[in-house]
């Protein structure tokens, strides 16, 4: 865990799964990849879905930053992506690191709807493959207008990364705040957004700073740790320009102003300091969070 302004941060890894290792790292060739990935037979290598907690001092807002794949998987549907998810993963943090409880969950910040990051949101009210509902139902969702209006009509090349089971009740059911813009206006003091569209369009990254320490959950802009070269970018992402654009935006950050990456995917960990190399960023060391 680490503190950064009034919020104390944790990052809960809420299970595993495995993708396509060239899907992932896109036209990067296998020989350079494969070295430093589990990769299993079928070529997938392992992924981890990260949950950030935020939790402020007063403990007015208890945030989360994704909710993982959630528990809404048929037996076959597991199989082909190796799912497993702990269901009680971030209720167990929220205990044992600051006496909270699933119920006390105030806001949730929606990066983007693709099924590993948000499945989480919703569970089956009763029989599985019924109605859903909302797993935390105290929480308002925050979520960037631009992805809320490409996951109504989704494209050809990423409709299958959005199950409608995870968002169909969201709107109905759920306290949905939109932000707008390439600067989105964050609700709390010391968060700010940044908007990104390579990867989707309008996936919302949240940066948590005290005007000395800065921390960004990267989304799929950086899925692991692994993803830190520019040109090593997903053949999921829509606009990879863009996101190699975004990426050297970041990395700039990074180098300039002290800002540290919480990733979303990685199994090994939570974040990491970035540090420069004959121009190239690596792990200069992992954080404890």
């Amino acid at each position: 865990m680490i503190e950064i302004g009034e919020f104390q941060i944790l990052s809960i890894e809420t299970g595993t799964f495995r993708l396509d290792g060239g899907a992932m790292f896109g036209v990067v060739p296998k020989t350079l990849w494969a070295p430093h990935e589990d990769v299993d037979e079928q070529n997938r290598i392992l992924l981890a879905t990260r949950t950030l907690v935020a939790v402020s001092r007063d403990r007015k807002h208890v945030i989360l930053v994704d909710t993982g794949t959630g528990t809404k998987w048929s037996g076959k549907e597991a199989s082909r992506f190796a799912v497993a998810y702990d269901g009680e993963a971030i209720g167990r943090a929220l205990s044992s690191h600051f006496g909270l409880t699933a119920d006390d969950v105030t806001d949730i910040i929606v990066t983007h709807l693709h099924f590993d990051h948000n499945g989480g949101l919703t569970v089956w009210s009763g029989e599985p493959g019924g109605d859903t509902c909302l797993r935390f139902p105290g929480a308002r969702l925050w979520l960037h207008r631009r992805q809320w209006d490409h996951v109504q009509l989704p494209s050809e090349k990423d409709r299958a990364s959005f199950l409608k089971r995870d968002y169909d009740i969201l709107e109905a059911c759920a306290e949905m705040s939109f932000v707008d813009g390439a600067e989105p206006v964050a609700p709390w003091p010391g968060l700010r957004f940044f908007a990104s569209d390579g990867h989707t369009p309008g996936q919302l990254l949240p940066i948590f700073s005290d005007g000395e320490r800065s921390l960004m959950f990267t989304g799929d802009v950086f899925p692991t740790s692994s993803h830190l070269r520019p040109a090593w970018v997903m053949a999921y992402d829509l606009e990879p320009l863009k996101t190699i654009a975004e990426k050297k935006h970041i990395l700039g950050w990074c180098r300039g102003n002290g800002l540290t990456l919480a990733f979303p995917h990685d199994h090994r960990l939570g974040g990491a300091v970035i540090d420069f190399a004959n121009g190239k960023p690596f792990v200069a060391h992992p954080l404890d969070i």
